[in-house]
């Protein structure tokens, strides 16, 4: 079927092949996490490691000081985008831009993402960005005004990873540190009795 002297190039492509099967494979999973879904909690929206607590200007919906926490996510990290908490949908935008580097701190502003705003009834409204770096190249949101959406339910996807802000409002009891591993669905980020 195929001549002896291309049997070791053929191996060799098998193997990297099937290294690169796994990697995707491993990139795209959807582990199910089943929470509880509480409306004086909000969750962590993405697996990663929180880098930003701070107090910000948030210029597109607010246009007010919020409590910014933000995830980042290695390409190892699972990057699917779950809701960081139950309620209505009352914004979601989709903005095409730049691929910076996740970290950087205009890439909140800058980079291709997507800005959603859920109404909680107990935190009032909280806004999540997608946000697209230098390897991630597209980003999927499932969140339409008007929707109902549960806690902890895929809310949408970066493809090879990035990163979350929340804005929270001020006052906001944050439960998380700085560099603290972040699980999507289960960490809880803040909490509000």
């Amino acid at each position: 079927m195929f001549h002896k002297e291309g049997s070791k190039i053929i191996f060799i492509v098998q193997l990297v092949a099937l290294a690169f099967l796994l990697l995707i494979l491993q990139f795209f999973r959807n582990p199910k996490r089943y929470g509880t879904a509480a409306d004086h909690t909000i969750i962590a929206p993405v697996d990663g490691k929180v880098v930003v607590i701070e107090e910000v200007y948030e210029p597109e919906y607010f246009k007010e000081k919020r409590l910014q926490v933000s995830i980042f996510m290695s390409p190892i990290n699972v990057h699917v985008t779950r809701y960081a908490v139950n309620g209505l949908v009352k914004f979601s935008k989709y903005h095409p831009g730049k691929y910076l580097v996740a970290w950087h701190p205009k890439a909140s502003e800058e980079n291709e993402r997507t800005t959603i705003v859920i109404e909680n009834s107990v935190f009032g409204e909280v806004l999540y960005r997608q946000i697209a770096g230098a390897l991630a190249r597209r980003i999927v949101n499932y969140a339409k005004e008007g929707m109902q959406v549960v806690q902890g339910t895929d809310a949408g996807f970066i493809k090879f990873g990035s990163r979350v802000d929340l804005f929270l409002p001020l006052g906001t009891e944050i439960n998380v540190k700085l560099n603290e591993k972040a699980i999507g669905g289960k960490t809880i980020i803040a909490t509000k009795e």
